[in-house]
């Protein structure tokens, strides 16, 4: 079977399935709004970050983009859905890949235009305050905001293949996300660093410290990206449909 029926059938899933688009929007009002609240905080904390705090809204953002990731895959392992999916696309890999494209390429617009309205609204509001970004540097913020909340969402889909369920990965990622990864910063210092959110989240930010840069550290959240999916397509391949 082609690629392109493969990527087609599978986009119309995300599509159709209601709780996707939400997570979309949800993902997207999430980010922007959050953002515009941090826009018209005060700034006058000695380490304040203007990019960090002109796109905070990732950090509720991201939890939506999980859930995307997350009920993508695990909406196949109802009903006997995934079954019906792969008796269309026989070969599980090819139709693992054409999921994990349809995940990515929605998750990467939705964050790109969510980041770059979250940057515009909370520069608005922090007014002087941000007046020392660089456009570069904005572009850095925005871009990698959206490849951040890309790389999110397909992580929580291999973690969602290997456990086969959404729920199960929801209790795992969220409360890691929120609470988990910022106790283990605090106990472990710059092991931290290599988490995947807190690496990823280091190219929204002006000014950092540590071992990891903006792209390194996004480097990091990819390669934990890369480990999910495959164990995933691996528990794929290794169990029954």
């Amino acid at each position: 079977m082609e690629r392109t029926p493969v990527l087609r059938s599978e986009w119309l899933k995300i599509r159709t399935l209601r709780s996707l688009p939400g997570a979309l929007l949800a993902l997207f009002a999430a980010t922007v709004a959050f953002s515009a609240l941090a826009g018209v905080s005060e700034a006058s904390d000695p380490g304040f970050d203007p990019l960090f705090a002109s796109l905070s809204g990732v950090i509720p953002g991201q939890i939506a983009a999980v859930s995307f990731g997350a009920m993508a895959v695990s909406s196949e392992f109802h009903q006997g859905a995934l079954r019906l999916s792969l008796a269309a696309v026989p070969r599980r890999g090819r139709w693992f890949a054409a999921k994990a494209a349809v995940i990515a390429a929605p998750a990467l617009l939705v964050g790109l235009g969510a980041a770059l309205a979250a940057l515009l609204a909370a520069r608005a509001g922090l007014g002087r305050a941000a007046g020392g970004l660089s456009t570069g540097e904005q572009v850095r913020g925005v871009v990698g905001c959206g490849l951040y909340l890309m790389l999110m969402a397909l992580f929580a889909a291999g973690i969602a293949a290997l456990l086969r369920s959404g729920v199960a990965t929801l209790s795992l990622l969220v409360p890691f996300i929120l609470v988990v990864s910022f106790v283990i910063g605090d106990a472990t210092g710059t092991l931290a660093d290599f988490l995947p959110d807190k690496a990823g989240q280091l190219v929204l930010r002006e000014t950092y410290d540590g071992t990891l840069g903006p792209w390194s550290g996004l480097a990091v959240t990819a390669l934990w990206t890369a480990a999910a999916l495959l164990a995933g397509a691996w528990r794929l391949c290794r169990r029954d449909a």
